[in-house]
């Protein structure tokens, strides 16, 4: 879309080459009585872009002890497997970062983590029904934005590797 406000990971992506295109949304204003400080959580996002919550992927950061920090991409619906990804990161647990560590950490704020141009480098997991797509959506770095690109440029960008991270359905 026209007009869309430059972040890093959209940077990143232009400076690459990377095929990619922008969704916008509008963000509840947390002083007109919207939810904490503007957060829509991810199935609301796909639902406002009218897209399916499979191919909207929100970005989970974890930590597996002493400086340890991964980032795990997975649907909106989902839950994400802490045994999974401890086993997939090689550690013994995870936890997901406390949100006022978030934005020191990776440069990003609740509802507009990217998995793409985070302060530091960090290892990145996406869920494997990413494969099976050939596009997805995924926060570009601010609340209200989505990129949308194919889920191989998005490995190729991050270093990410595919992987099942989602608590398995009943």
């Amino acid at each position: 879309m026209s007009g869309a406000r430059k972040t890093n990971a959209l940077r990143i992506l232009e400076s690459l080459g990377v095929p990619h295109r922008v969704a916008e949304h509008p963000v509840p204003d947390a002083a007109a009585g919207g939810r904490s400080e503007g957060h829509l959580d991810a199935v609301q996002v796909a639902r406002i872009l009218g897209v399916s919550p499979g191919v909207l992927f929100k970005t989970l950061v974890a930590h597996g002890g002493r400086e340890q920090v991964f980032v795990f991409c997975i649907p909106a619906a989902e839950e994400l497997d802490l045994k999974k990804a401890a086993r997939v990161a090689g550690v013994r647990s995870v936890d997901l970062v406390p949100l006022k560590d978030l934005t020191p950490l990776t440069g990003y704020v609740r509802g507009g983590c990217s998995p793409i141009g985070m302060k530091k480098k960090f290892p990145v997991w996406i869920d494997e029904s990413a494969t099976r797509l050939s596009s997805i959506y995924v926060n570009a770095g601010s609340r209200g934005l989505q990129v949308v690109i194919a889920p191989d440029d998005l490995r190729r960008v991050t270093g990410a590797i595919a992987a099942d991270l989602c608590v398995s359905g009943a």
